[in-house]
């Protein structure tokens, strides 16, 4: 049996984005669509970001579109081509308790440390701090705690 795990930090929650070899190692075992076009970056800005409010949207802006950029847009570049326009919604727990992170619908799915299914769509999966959310071809979000 084992116990509840600690939080890494107990201050604001954050997510760091960078580009993940061996997700996208998985993504090319698994020949995932176009992967053959796909290269994984030589250099990849890794960047966090505040979680804060009632949703944070996760995909690529639209050049010309009406819809609203995302809070976490990873237009690029590098440009990781398997993220969809609006990829996947990170959403609080009550109590500061945590976030967790919906896939609504797109293309490529959603995937939660190395798992080799991706998350159903349109289902709140809780996560903790040290979780990983891939989306795309390479791309990977890691949940901490500051």
């Amino acid at each position: 049996m084992t116990g509840p795990h600690p939080p890494s930090g107990t201050g604001a929650w954050t997510v760091t984005v960078e580009a993940d070899r061996r997700y996208y190692e998985t993504v090319v075992a698994r020949e995932g669509p176009d992967i053959a076009a796909v290269t994984f970056p030589d250099g990849y800005p890794r960047a966090e970001v505040a979680l804060t409010g009632a949703e944070v949207r996760i995909g690529r802006r639209r050049v010309n579109g009406s819809t609203p950029p995302p809070q976490i847009d990873l237009a690029g570049p590098p440009l990781d081509p398997g993220v969809s326009h609006l990829h996947a919604v990170l959403l609080p727990l009550p109590d500061d308790d945590g976030w967790s992170v919906l896939d609504p619908g797109s293309t490529n799915g959603t995937t939660i440390n190395y798992a080799d299914d991706p998350i159903a769509l349109d289902t709140v999966v809780p996560l903790r701090a040290g979780d990983r959310v891939h989306v795309g071809a390479f791309t990977t979000l890691v949940l901490g705690r500051v």
